[in-house]
């Protein structure tokens, strides 16, 4: 019952943040420069075609009546029209919005497969050889930018040896898979040493716990009590970091798919600046900006189901 409450609340203190998303996506696209019209027509455009675009795409009315147009056309499902793409909005969004969602799901799986474990071991190994070399290889990975991995890569596993494709997406599932692991592992790396970090102190600081001395105590095995005591325990804060970085992956995601050359939501975002296509990209910084709050509030469920202390 506390959890079915704390759930609730935390969904109700999400509505102030959606009209918060509103707010700054319609600004923030609004102090975009150039205007679509120009975008649309040209350079030599003449001032009476520019008139009747932005006539037509309701840009000339008061920016105050623009936002209210804007809030009701959200709520109504209606984000408008591709200005260059010329197709709905809703339309683009489900058709890239999957393979930006399937990458990123990639890249938390491969960064959780690869922090947990080498967490353990080093918390373990603590400041003998093992941990020095997981540390310092995940340093190196976490200095250098997401960019630069991805055409490291890139080269490596696509150009030379030709083990991966260098760009696309795929037509079945395992090709899809197959298509977007380079860009995951690409995005994963740089998370999985901040989660692994996180997690090797937050082992360090639970094995040495009274509650853990009691249970060695008690004649329990190794296993159990590093999965259902020191685990459990050292998670909580992990997660709270993994929730934090999703928006940092899907920032991430940008690039990669524009390295990767990925027909995800990513790329149509920066084909969308740079052709000034206000509708779509106000239905993606909207789409990307919830989809991100609902991650946090399945992180605090989450949290709250592992310390049900949380959610009193």
């Amino acid at each position: 019952m506390q959890l079915f409450s704390f759930v609730i609340r935390r969904v109700a203190q999400m509505i102030p943040t959606v009209v918060f998303i509103l707010v700054v996506t319609f600004v923030l696209i609004r102090l975009l420069p150039g205007d679509p019209a120009s975008a649309m027509l040209g350079d030599r455009a003449l001032d009476a075609d520019v008139v009747r675009i932005n006539a037509s795409l309701g840009l000339d009315k008061p920016v105050i009546v623009q936002f209210f147009y804007f809030v009701r056309r959200v709520f109504s499902g209606d984000l408008g029209n591709s200005i260059t793409l010329k197709l709905p909005v809703v339309t683009l969004i489900a058709q890239r919005l999957p393979v930006t969602l399937m990458l990123t799901g990639m890249a938390a799986l491969i960064a959780l497969v690869l922090a947990v474990p080498l967490a353990f071991v080093a918390a373990l190994k603590r400041e003998r050889a093992p941990d020095a070399v997981i540390r310092g290889a995940f340093q190196v990975g976490l200095s250098m930018p997401v960019f630069y991995i991805g055409i490291l890569l890139l080269t490596l596993f696509g150009a030379i040896l030709k083990w991966f494709p260098v760009g696309g997406y795929g037509e079945t599932f395992g090709a899809r898979i197959y298509h977007l692991f380079l860009p995951a592992l690409t995005l994963a790396l740089s998370l999985a040493a901040v989660l692994m970090r996180n997690l090797r102190a937050a082992i360090i600081g639970v094995i040495n716990a009274e509650y853990v001395d009691f249970a060695r105590s008690k004649g329990l095995r190794s296993h159990i009590i590093l999965f259902r005591h020191v685990l459990r325990n050292a998670l909580i804060s992990t997660v709270t970091l993994f929730g934090l970085q999703i928006g940092t992956l899907l920032g991430g995601a940008v690039i990669t798919e524009t390295v990767f050359a990925v027909p995800g939501a990513g790329r149509l975002m920066i084909d969308s600046i740079y052709g000034r296509d206000y509708p779509v990209l106000q239905g993606l910084t909207i789409a990307l900006a919830i989809l991100v709050s609902l991650t946090f509030l399945l992180t605090d469920i989450v949290q709250a189901w592992l310390d049900p202390r949380i959610a009193r």
